[in-house]
C-alpha cells in the first residue's frame, strides 16, 4: 500500500510538472507570435549622456514609446568613437528589440579612421530610417573677419599664421578640412591644434589660441550672441531654421559645400523586414510632428520624415565615400 501511495504521488507530481511545462511552452509561443513589439525596446546611443546625439535619441525614444505602445529605453554605451556600442548592437539578436542610433562617425567616418572595425556599417545592419542631419557651422574668433570671403582671403594671404581647433578625428574636424579644400586654401597655410574635447577647443577659440573651428549650432550659438565668437557660415545648402541670420557657405562665398553629421536608426542584420517596415513607419510618423520638428530645430537638427530603409542605405553608402575622401585630405594614416 505504501509503495502504491508513493507511485500515485509521483504520478501527480509528474502530471503537475507536465501541465506547468505545457503552460510555459504555450506562453512562450504566444509571446513569440504576438504582434511586434510586445516588450521594451532598447535604443543604444554610442556616446555619453547629455550631448547632441543623446538629446536627439531621447526625443525619438520618447515619441516612439507613445506610437509603439512599448517603452523605448535609451542605453548609453560610450567609448572608442562609438565602436563599442555599434559592435554591441551588431552582435545582438536580430529581433527588433535592440537598435543603434548611428552617426556619421559610427557608420561612415570610422571606416576610414580605423584599419579594421568589428562590424560593417552596412552589412552588419538592417537600415531602418535616416532621422536627421546636423550641419556644421564655421565659427571664428572676433579678431577674424565675419564675412566669409574676407575670412578666406585672410587665410590665403597669411601662411602659417592661423590655427583651427579639433577634438579628435571627428566630423567637425574633417568638415574644416573639406572647407579648406573647397575654398582652395593651401593646407600648409593653416595648422590644426588638437584638444581633448569640444569644450577645450571652444575655450581655445575664445582665448584666440586658435582662430576658427567647426561645430554644431548648440556648440557656439550663445557665444555668438554674447559677441565672443563669429559664425562665418553654415556648411549646408540652406540656412538653419533656428539661426536664419547665419548665411550658407554658398550664399557667402559661392561654395556649394554641404557637410555635417547625421543620425540613423538601424537594427542588427537579419532582422525581419516586417519589423524594419514597422519601425520605419513609426519613426516617419513621429518625425512629421510639428512639436518634435520645432524642438529638434532648436538644436540645429534638421529632422527627416520621409526616409525608407532603401533610401537610408543609399544615403549611408554615399556618406562613406564622402568621409573617405575627407579623411584623405588630412594625410593621416588609418589607426
Amino acid at each position: 500500500m505504501y509503495i502504491l501511495n508513493i507511485l500515485s504521488s509521483t504520478r501527480r507530481h509528474l502530471l503537475a510538472l507536465s501541465v506547468a511545462f505545457t503552460a510555459m511552452a504555450v506562453s512562450c509561443i504566444a509571446a513569440a507570435q504576438a504582434p511586434y513589439p510586445n516588450r521594451p525596446i532598447t535604443l543604444v546611443v554610442p556616446f555619453g549622456a547629455g550631448g547632441e546625439t543623446d538629446t536627439f535619441a531621447r526625443s525619438v525614444a520618447s515619441e516612439l514609446t507613445e506610437v509603439l505602445g512599448q517603452p523605448v529605453i535609451v542605453m548609453n554605451r560610450a567609448g572608442a568613437t562609438g565602436i563599442i556600442a555599434t559592435e554591441f548592437v551588431a552582435r545582438s539578436k536580430p529581433d527588433g528589440y535592440t537598435l543603434i542610433f548611428g552617426t556619421a562617425a559610427t557608420h561612415a567616418l570610422n571606416l576610414s579612421v580605423y584599419k579594421s572595425l568589428p562590424y560593417d556599417p552596412l552589412k552588419s545592419f538592417e537600415p531602418i530610417a535616416l532621422v536627421g542631419t546636423v550641419p556644421v557651422i564655421l565659427y571664428a574668433h572676433p579678431s577674424m573677419p565675419s564675412n566669409a570671403l574676407d575670412f578666406i582671403a585672410k587665410l590665403k594671404a597669411n601662411p602659417k599664421k592661423y590655427f583651427f581647433g579639433t577634438a579628435g578625428l571627428s566630423t567637425p574636424y574633417l568638415s574644416v578640412e573639406m572647407f579648406l579644400n573647397a575654398a582652395k586654401i593651401p593646407r600648409s597655410n593653416v595648422q590644426a591644434v588638437a584638444y581633448k574635447g569640444n569644450g577645450e577647443a571652444v575655450q581655445g577659440l575664445i582665448g584666440d589660441q586658435v582662430q576658427f573651428l567647426g561645430g554644431g549650432l548648440s556648440l557656439g550659438r550663445e557665444l555668438v550672441k554674447a559677441g565672443k565668437l563669429n559664425a562665418i557660415a553654415v556648411l549646408s545648402d540652406k540656412r538653419l531654421a533656428a539661426a536664419p541670420e547665419i548665411p550658407t557657405l554658398l550664399e557667402a562665398a559661392s561654395l556649394p559645400l554641404e557637410v555635417g553629421t547625421w543620425n540613423v536608426v538601424m537594427a542588427p542584420a537579419g532582422t525581419s523586414q516586417d519589423i524594419v517596415e514597422r519601425l520605419n513607419t513609426a519613426i516617419n510618423k513621429i518625425m512629421k510632428k510639428p512639436a518634435i520638428q520645432d524642438r529638434l530645430a532648436g538644436y540645429g537638427i534638421r529632422p527627416v520624415a520621409d526616409s525608407t530603409p532603401a533610401s537610408t542605405k543609399k544615403f549611408v553608402a554615399a556618406e562613406i565615400i564622402k568621409w573617405r575622401e575627407a579623411f584623405k585630405l588630412t594625410s593621416l594614416e588609418a589607426q
